[in-house]
């Protein structure tokens, strides 16, 4: 369902916040919806209804991206989607304590909130009247200082800020990704129109550098706990690109010093290292290798080996227990004779899909182990390896 302006109007009234409020103790799942709308339908509207129950519905998935606030802020659901996690709006909002801010494109306020409860005092635009009303609740909510106008961005925004965010749509009204920067909602080229000390741009993740090599800055990468979440392109006087991965109780930042450096392409060595998403994306996979004694298997693979299990909290690695070209029918024989039967695969550069590969090798072991598809020197290989621990 869309949330209407009447809709918002009717949650905001007493009668439609005790709704709300009675709602947050039902089950709402499918197979009891049926009941409940029975039972609501003798108090209210069909359009009341159908109203608090979406909205109901939206908070309960809210919770992963703003906690127990959750229980009292409107979304739609398209906007939750878009909503940053949690962690990374609270890396964004640092040492921003009394900067002007103005989040262009702002939707339902999560940035300008997050902002807000930092310090910031911030102004959000967005051209959907219905993305603006939700955004003044949740603030009001919140006791953020915090407010929100419509306005049509691309006609021009006003230049007195600390900082400008820009959060435009990365998908189109059907719903469907948009690739090329010059495409979102509004296009990235509006940025060249604006002037502020800080530029700050939220990108999807899997952005193609090239084509915003022409705004300069730096691309931030990052990664909540080895999820790839977002791509941020700061135009404030940095360059280059750079990885960050966040976790609860800690922010680690991984930027490129000087030039690539060499690391050299051998055999497999004890244990196969897989880095963080966030390294991948800002192309610094040379670089972590390089820092941990580590080899490349294959000069376009993002995987490297070392001879010591590397401690970082940008690598997940296997302990490598053997390694062979690949030859599906000299792979089974070896997995049978070692009387492996639950396999978990993993693949990078192999056109082998997992699912293919289990049912071709037909194992009813005991054993367990993680097959690895990839390639050394452009050759296709597999590694055995313990299971990841």
């Amino acid at each position: 369902m869309t949330i209407t302006l009447t809709d918002l109007a009717f949650l905001q009234s007493e009668t439609g916040e005790k709704l709300l409020a009675d709602l947050a103790g039902e089950d709402l799942s499918e197979k009891h919806a049926l009941k409940l709308i029975t039972t609501l339908r003798k108090m209210y509207s069909q359009e009341q209804v159908s109203a608090a129950l979406t909205m109901a519905k939206l908070r309960l998935k809210a919770v992963h991206k703003f906690g127990p606030d959750a229980s009292q802020l409107f979304f739609t659901d398209d906007a939750l989607q878009q909503a940053s996690d949690p962690l990374v709006r609270q890396y964004r909002a640092q040492n921003i304590e009394g900067k002007r801010i103005l989040d262009v494109c702002s939707s339902i306020g999560a940035d300008s909130l997050a902002f807000a409860q930092a310090g910031a005092i911030v102004q959000g635009l967005d051209i959907d009247p219905v993305r603006i009303a939700i955004a003044r609740h949740n603030a009001h909510k919140l006791v953020c200082d915090a407010t929100f106008t419509m306005v049509d961005v691309t006609q021009g925004i006003a230049d007195d800020y600390d900082l400008i965010f820009f959060d435009p749509a990365r998908r189109d009204k059907h719903g469907k990704r948009i690739y090329n920067v010059e495409g979102y909602i509004p296009p990235l080229s509006l940025i060249e129109k604006w002037h502020a000390p800080q530029i700050m741009v939220k990108l999807a993740p899997s952005v193609d550098i090239s084509q915003i090599t022409k705004y300069g800055g730096e691309v931030q990468f990052i990664s909540v706990n080895g999820d790839m979440k977002e791509a941020v392109l700061h135009v404030d006087g940095n360059t280059g690109l750079t990885a960050v991965l966040l976790s609860h109780d800690a922010v680690n930042i991984w930027h490129r010093q000087d030039k690539e450096p060499d690391v050299p392409i051998t055999e497999p060595q004890g244990w196969l290292c897989e880095p963080d998403p966030s390294i991948l994306r800002a192309k610094l996979v040379k670089d972590i290798a390089y820092e941990y004694r580590g080899a490349m298997l294959d000069e376009t693979i993002a995987y490297f080996t070392t001879a010591e299990k590397p401690n970082s909290v940008w690598i997940r690695a296997w302990q490598i227990i053997d390694w062979m070209p690949f030859n599906l029918k000299k792979l089974r024989a070896y997995l049978r004779s070692r009387n492996m039967g639950t396999i978990t695969v993993k693949k990078r550069g192999s056109p082998i899909t997992p699912e293919e590969l289990i049912r071709k090798l037909k194992l009813t072991g005991d054993n367990a182990c993680t097959l690895v598809l990839t390639q050394y020197n452009r050759e296709p290989i597999v590694l055995l390896c313990h299971n990841f621990i």
